[in-house]
């Protein structure tokens, strides 16, 4: 493994692993974890891959504790500077979670730099009504950290989702900075997209496994596969079967390899 730190446009300090030879892949953590929860998928696609495993703005090693230079337009930006500075003109993106949407942002106003795209649970697309309700519910997570700490912040609402994600979420508690954790909730506040149907740009071939927490709805990762132009539905479903990342990796790495 290698590792790689580097500039964001606004100057924050951004790092990465890399791992394997190959063809570039961007594999991005959900949000809450850091790249090591990823580590076990790479390491099954390594062999076929340059796998790049950054820490994702506010996660893991990359602080940033200015709510302010939180975005989804940031988050692509941040994206595309990687792939600038390891020289790579275009990659295959993968990605859970936060992740997943920020490879979707990317595909979209990135086409030339994305040759495929895989999305580990779409995270949800909210109408107005429910974008507020996220916005409440991620403020009052920061609230929690800010106040008593990480765990503290997280345990009311683990149980609503899959193991695995706990699971991922706990190991990487503690290499977070809380204040990072804190100023990355303001995400909350900006829009990754209006409805499904602004995925029909996507030229990209993707690759998309369904979700199963009200966060990441399996109609939802249906609904995009058929939405998007070059949209594939993948089995299996990130569900209550999985409990640790060495079982995600197992569950998806042959559908991921055989669709890349």
């Amino acid at each position: 493994m290698a590792e790689i730190s580097y500039r964001a446009a606004d100057h924050c300090a951004l790092y990465a692993t890399t791992l394997g030879e190959g063809r570039p892949l961007v594999l991005m953590h959900a949000g809450g974890p850091d790249h090591k929860s990823m580590l076990p998928l790479a390491e099954r696609l390594a062999d076929r891959f340059m796998v790049v495993l950054p820490d994702l703005r506010g996660y893991g090693r990359s602080i940033c504790t200015d709510p302010a230079r939180y975005s989804w337009a940031r988050y692509t930006d941040d994206v595309v500077q990687l792939l600038d500075h390891m020289d790579i003109p275009a990659a295959v993106l993968a990605g859970a979670g936060l992740g997943s949407t920020i490879t979707l942002r990317t595909a979209a106003a990135y086409p030339d730099r994305v040759r495929a795209a895989v999305l580990i649970g779409v995270e949800d697309i909210e109408d107005d009504e429910a974008k507020e309700a996220e916005i409440r519910f991620l403020d009052a997570f920061a609230a929690r950290v800010a106040s008593d700490g990480i765990e503290a912040g997280w345990e009311p609402i683990l149980a609503d989702f899959p193991p695995v994600v706990g699971a991922m979420v706990r190991d990487a508690i503690p290499r977070s900075d809380p204040a990072s954790i804190v100023a990355a909730a303001a995400i909350g506040h900006d829009r990754s997209f209006r409805s499904v149907a602004e995925l029909a740009t996507i030229a990209a071939p993707t690759l998309v496994f369904r979700g199963t927490d009200p966060r990441h709805p399996s109609a939802l990762a249906e609904q995009a596969a058929a939405t998007l132009p070059h949209g594939q539905l993948a089995e299996p479903a990130i569900d209550g079967t999985l409990h640790t990342p060495t079982d995600l990796a197992r569950a998806i790495a042959p559908a991921i390899r055989a669709f890349l």
